[in-house]
């Protein structure tokens, strides 16, 4: 799970949203009653979830929120008419009073999108360099080459090389280059 801040006015309000989550595992890395506060507690932290109160005792909630970080999304908490006002924009949003379960049911669903952002982005294929595909082409020439190979399974075996050492697939075919050419 990411990191949740709660930001609002009171801080007694904050401590009773805070207890909600814990009794459900979540772990709050923080609880401020400014937006001030808000923002210094975003920075320098991975992403995670800012649950904000429309009016926080510094600014509102849309000054706020041009400046949350890239990996970070805001859950207002705020009556139906200040939701209406708000137009949405791209926000979760939670009309106030609600109960503790929709409540932890709107965090896990914000949390479970974040993580599978998260593994999309870990995932995602980075461009390689001219070297580092020479490297990939020639390791697998030299493995068809002395075992007798096609193209698919050399390059599973360099795959499979790769994951079992923990590196990318260039630097794996460097290494097999070194050892087999060596």
């Amino acid at each position: 799970m990411g990191n949740l801040i709660i930001a609002l006015p009171k801080a007694e309000d904050a401590k009773k949203l805070k207890s909600i989550l814990g009794r459900s595992g979540y772990e709050i890395t923080g609880i401020c009653t400014t937006g001030a506060q808000a923002s210094a507690m975003m920075d320098g932290i991975g992403g995670g979830i800012l649950i904000c109160g429309y009016k926080l005792q510094d600014m509102v909630y849309s000054e706020l929120l041009p400046d949350l970080p890239p990996d970070f999304e805001m859950l207002l908490v705020a009556s139906r008419t200040l939701l209406k006002e708000s137009g949405g924009g791209g926000l979760v949003c939670l009309e106030i009073p609600f109960r503790s379960e929709d409540l932890i049911s709107t965090v896990d669903m914000m949390s479970r999108e974040q993580d599978r952002r998260r593994r999309e982005k870990r995932f995602q294929r980075t461009r390689r360099t001219p070297e580092e595909e020479r490297y990939i082409r020639e390791a697998k020439e030299l493995l068809m080459a002395r075992n007798h190979l096609t193209e698919d399974a050399a390059h599973r075996y360099l795959q499979k090389r790769s994951m079992e050492s923990g590196t990318n697939l260039a630097e794996s075919a460097r290494m097999i280059l070194t050892l087999l050419k060596g």
